[in-house]
């Protein structure tokens, strides 16, 4: 599994170094925006037809002027903008041998053009009265359904892993401490998943887990380590192995050990110390508190924010004080374990929807409505909240927050948020779903959010109305009990979100928003381009591609960092048995070359494993970044 340090030099230059031996520097970060002539060269090709069409073919440019011109102003913001390369700009073909196939150094991006040049048009969206909300999520939004082979031999291949664990079981003794004077008590754990993660998850263990030795950055150093006995034990080998970073949440590239988040964090922590061990309501409450909770309510657009010391309580401890056993909360199937496990200690009852089904939203709505709390002769709700994601880990797709917002709306029902993957990474700005779709924060009743990935920091937040944010200081279980965030971790927040925002008086904020658009946009095309099936809308950089069968999850994980790239693999349980994949986190920190190295690895290994399910037309076109 490990890279010993004497190749480690050619696997940093490797997609760094033009042909000429010379470092090309990063990729520079454009706004995206199109002249308006620019518009007119990119369709120069179709304006040259035979003169008998002449009528008709000017009636159809005209109409295609008019649009790409409302696209360009209704959608100027960079994360909108369709991003194209300038003539004689970017071009990576000379990229050293180390970097990329030999049989593909000729082809630009690994394909061939088949018809040189094209007009790349816009898509038609809402905004130009072409489609509904409905058909511009279904456009933007890739999906497929598992082919039946494959879901056959998935489900063969998972009991077949089954069954030999059973049989390990029965005749060998497994390499696990037991416990002694324990005759007459019950069994402390589930026999399942004491089963499970003996014979089933063992096998594929050394690809989770895996302990690193540098800052989750673009790249990161992965310690190694081997197993002598089938994944009961491992040891470190005293090697490390440098990985291209395709699988930590560091959206904006802010975790980082140099720059101005780490230079404050570090004079905080020299200055205040590691941490105030006691609670805000105690004597954990400082200004820089009270300073980031006013940025961050500023930050989100609404009255007041609070903040707290984890991501995973601010739902997990907040949702029992706003939810009690007389309410009803509609959740999406897909919600986070955060979620779940915060409405089970509320005690409300749920009813979950189809995952980003407005038809079945609605229908739950109304069916709570009409009967009413069974528990209580049909009686009213106290309250009835709808909670989504803004993007989903798991499946990278975005919420329909316009519709969600109208049912919520029609039916009178609070609206819960939790925007932990989208804020930072969505919008011309970052600032959430809300922004990518133009929406009010003040619709949203409460907005959630974690600052462990796009802030590189830990923690996390609610924000809303004075009157909400008053309410949780008082009630909430993880203001009132759970440690104050750390000074160096608050500082880490309040640097990266103000850079963000632009208070630091430069453009670095919208300049990483920009890059990660781009990154996304690009990676997503070129891996639909490649056959591989992926899950999640083109403006998600969560990028779930499916594998499948469990044996290949961790196939691909360990292939991958045997080439320098570090990736996350989910299975059973944390998926469906049917929907193994390998997922795919981008960040503004990875350049062209790098995403190139990638995907070049990526398309290799699919061919190998046969990973290339899709069904889909593909783009015979290079695509642009």
């Amino acid at each position: 599994m490990g890279n010993v340090d004497d190749d480690g030099a050619t696997f940093q230059q490797s997609y760094a170094k033009c042909s000429n031996g010379t470092t090309k520097a990063s990729t520079p970060i454009s706004n995206g925006h199109i002249p308006n002539q620019h518009l007119a060269e990119s369709c120069r090709d179709e304006q040259q037809q035979p003169q008998q069409q002449k009528v008709p073919q000017d009636e159809q440019e005209e109409e295609l002027q008019q649009l790409l011109l409302n696209k360009q102003l209704k959608f100027s913001a960079p994360a909108y903008t369709e991003i194209r390369t300038r003539s004689g700009g970017l071009n990576f073909k000379g990229v050293s041998e180390s970097s990329y196939h030999p049989a593909k150094q000729a082809e630009a991006n690994g394909y061939v053009s088949q018809t040189g040049s094209s007009c790349d048009k816009f898509k038609p969206s809402r905004a130009d009265g072409v489609l509904s909300a409905e058909q511009e999520h279904y456009q933007k939004t890739s999906f497929e359904d598992v082919p039946l082979y494959t879901a056959c031999l998935t489900y063969l291949g998972f009991y077949l892993l089954m069954i030999l664990g059973y049989i390990n079981q029965l005749l060998f003794v497994p390499k696990v401490a037991t416990e002694k004077g324990r005759e007459g008590y019950v069994a402390l754990y589930d026999a399942f998943e004491s089963f499970y993660s003996r014979y089933v998850y063992r096998r594929v263990r050394d690809c989770w887990n895996r302990p690193i030795c540098s800052v989750p950055g673009d790249e990161l150093v992965l310690k190694d380590r081997v197993t002598d006995d089938y994944g009961w034990s491992f040891r470190f080998t005293g090697t490390e192995t440098r990985c291209l970073n395709l699988g930590s949440y560091n959206y904006l590239g802010f975790a980082a050990a140099t720059g101005p988040c780490a230079d404050d964090s570090e004079n905080r922590a020299r200055q205040d110390g590691l941490a105030y061990c006691s609670p805000r309501s105690e004597l954990g409450n400082t200004q820089l508190h009270i300073d980031l909770e006013r940025l961050t309510a500023r930050y989100c657009g609404v009255e007041d924010a609070i903040v707290f010391g984890m991501g995973f309580a601010t739902n997990a401890l907040n949702l029992p004080s706003l939810l009690g056993p007389d309410c009803l909360v509609v959740s999406d199937e897909k919600n986070h374990a955060s979620i779940i496990l915060g409405l089970r200690l509320s005690g409300a009852t749920t009813r979950v929807f189809k995952h980003n089904s407005m038809r079945d939203l609605e229908r739950v709505l109304r069916n709570g409505i009409c009967y009413g709390n069974p528990k209580k002769g049909g009686k009213p709700w106290n309250k009835i909240m709808i909670l989504v994601e803004g993007i989903f880990s798991m499946e990278g797709s975005i919420v329909r927050l316009p519709e969600i917002i109208a049912l919520k709306k029609k039916y009178k029902a609070y609206l819960y948020l939790d925007e932990a993957h989208s804020i930072g990474s969505m919008g011309p700005t970052g600032r959430g779903v809300v922004e990518y779709f133009g929406a009010d924060p003040k619709d949203v009743d409460i907005l959630m959010g974690t600052f462990t990935k796009s802030f590189g920091s830990a923690g996390g937040y609610i924000a809303g109305s004075k009157k909400l944010i008053d309410f949780l200081r008082t009630n909430s279980h993880a203001h009132c009990y759970a440690g104050s965030i750390s000074p160096p971790i608050v500082q880490q927040i309040y640097t990266s979100m103000s850079i963000i925002m632009g208070e630091d008086n430069t453009d670095t904020g919208r300049q990483k928003v920009q890059q990660l658009a781009r990154n996304t946009r690009y990676f997503r095309r070129r891996l639909a381009q490649m056959g591989v099936i992926t899950y999640g809308h083109e403006d998600s950089p969560v990028v779930p591609m499916l594998v499948y069968l469990f044996s290949k999850i961790g196939a691909v994980i360990r292939t991958l960092t045997t080439r320098h790239i570090a990736v996350v693999g989910a299975g059973f349980p944390a998926t469906p048995i049917m929907e193994g994949r390998i997922r795919f986190c981008l960040s503004a920190a990875h350049t062209k070359e790098q995403l190139d190295y990638a995907l070049d690895v990526i398309d290799d290994v699919s061919e190998n494993l046969g990973l290339k399910y899709s069904r889909k037309p593909r783009d015979p076109h290079p695509i642009e970044y």
